[in-house]
């Protein structure tokens, strides 16, 4: 019995942490005060050969099981010993778009991802990815120098930075405005370009900018519009009184309908009872 014991306890120190293929394990604690691990899986991140990354390729550690209390500024400094860290990235799911990311907003996107997420660093260097897939553990997330605040100290945290700066939000309104009005005017200036040029079948592209711009309206032709407005009102309140009319008209005929009807059997109950021929 002793024998078994000592060889399964072997093969546990053995087989190591468990993680998913192709991933470290990294165990993190909260505090010194936790005594159990969270694992942190991670690897370099790669895509397909021929597929197009927003992360650079060789610098950039893909993170799993990142948990909720774990911020980009934790993660910076559980990771910077590995090498300089050029930016922490947290998301809800892996990225697998291609597409050129925009920058985000602090105050229009200012809705946290609640549970567990993934994490991009970028290492100015590809040897700190080497050196944080070597990382032995525990690690802690909150010391006493870089506490991690926590129940009602994030709840307060958090309210408080959810009340924007006037100033700073303003200078990122009008930002966003400026790179929205020059890619308005970039989109003008590559339609008429295109505007009058056939392409490979002979067709030509048309838009309403080749039109002749409107004139302006003078008073006389502000006055014209008035009029037909107000014609045009008068003539659909002239036809909803005809419509209420004819509805009028039609509730009375029905009611002198239902008058002689009931004249009638009054009639032909008096006639029955006038009538003098009786054969029995």
């Amino acid at each position: 019995m002793v024998a078994r014991k000592r060889k399964r306890a072997g093969r546990n120190s053995e087989e190591g942490i468990p993680s998913p293929p192709g991933y470290s394990a990294i165990p993190i604690k909260f505090s010194e005060k936790q005594q159990a691990s969270h694992y942190l899986y991670v690897r370099a991140h790669s895509v397909r050969e021929g597929a197009k990354s927003n992360w650079p390729q060789k610098r950039t550690l893909f993170i799993l099981n990142v948990p909720p209390y774990c911020t980009e500024e934790s993660l910076l400094r559980l990771l910077s010993p590995c090498g300089p860290v050029q930016s922490v990235e947290l998301q809800e799911k892996p990225d697998l778009t291609e597409n050129p990311k925009e920058p985000k907003s602090k105050y229009f996107h200012p809705k946290p991802v609640q549970g567990f997420q993934v994490a991009y660093v970028v290492f100015q260097k590809p040897s700190g990815v080497s050196a944080a897939l070597t990382l032995k553990g525990p690690l802690l997330v909150s010391t006493e120098s870089h506490p991690v605040k926590s129940g009602i100290h994030k709840w307060i945290s958090d309210y408080t930075d959810s009340i924007p700066d006037p100033e700073a939000l303003r200078v990122e309104v009008d930002t966003f405005m400026e790179a929205y009005d020059q890619k308005i005017a970039e989109e003008e200036a590559k339609a008429k370009e295109e505007e009058g040029v056939p392409d490979e079948e002979g067709w030509v592209k048309v838009t309403r900018r080749g039109r002749r711009p409107g004139l302006p309206r003078t008073e006389a032709a502000s006055l014209r519009v008035l009029e037909r407005e107000r014609q045009k009102r008068a003539r659909k309140e002239l036809l909803n009184f005809y419509a209420w009319q004819h509805r009028e008209s039609k509730m009375e005929h029905l009611a002198q309908l239902r008058k002689k009807f009931e004249e009638d059997k009054q009639r032909i109950e008096l006639m029955r009872a006038q009538r003098k021929f009786r054969p029995y």
